[in-house]
């Protein structure tokens, strides 16, 4: 009889995604919303990202509250998961996106440009539009 690897599962894997995706979530430097991303092919992690201040410029402050406006100092979490890849020479075509949360608009334009096929998201954005946008590119979308 023939035992079945639980990693091999894809839900299983998807699961192990997300939870990565909440804990890149917990380094986020943004007080008003933290937010995880990780790009993945074949269920392993090729990069990860946290919304946060860019490189050397400081993070929010108290403007930025849970409550507030949105944030203008932080790049989004897709963003630096993609442009960390692109940094390091790391492809990201065919690959799949796991985040915290559906992406903002230019987050989604930025990958349906790297290339990345599905994104799965644990809480959907305000607006459903990038959603709508990465659907139209071919790219699947869904909320586990």
């Amino acid at each position: 009889m023939k035992v079945e690897d639980p990693w091999v599962s894809w839900d299983r894997r998807l699961k192990k995604l997300i939870k990565h995706a909440i804990v890149e979530s917990e380094e986020s430097t943004c007080n008003r919303l933290k937010v995880g991303a990780v790009i993945a092919r074949h269920g392993r992690v090729i990069s990860s990202g946290y919304n946060g201040a860019p490189s050397g410029l400081p993070h929010c402050g108290e403007e930025c509250a849970p409550s507030g406006p949105p944030c203008t100092k932080t790049a989004h979490a897709e963003a630096n998961a993609i442009t960390f890849a692109a940094r390091y020479g790391v492809a990201t075509e065919g690959a799949i996106l796991v985040s915290t949360d559906s992406p903002c608009l230019t987050c989604a334009r930025m990958i349906i440009n790297a290339g990345i096929k599905e994104v799965y998201y644990s809480r959907e954005y305000r607006d459903t539009k990038p959603l709508q946008e990465m659907q139209a590119a071919g790219i699947r979308t869904l909320l586990i």
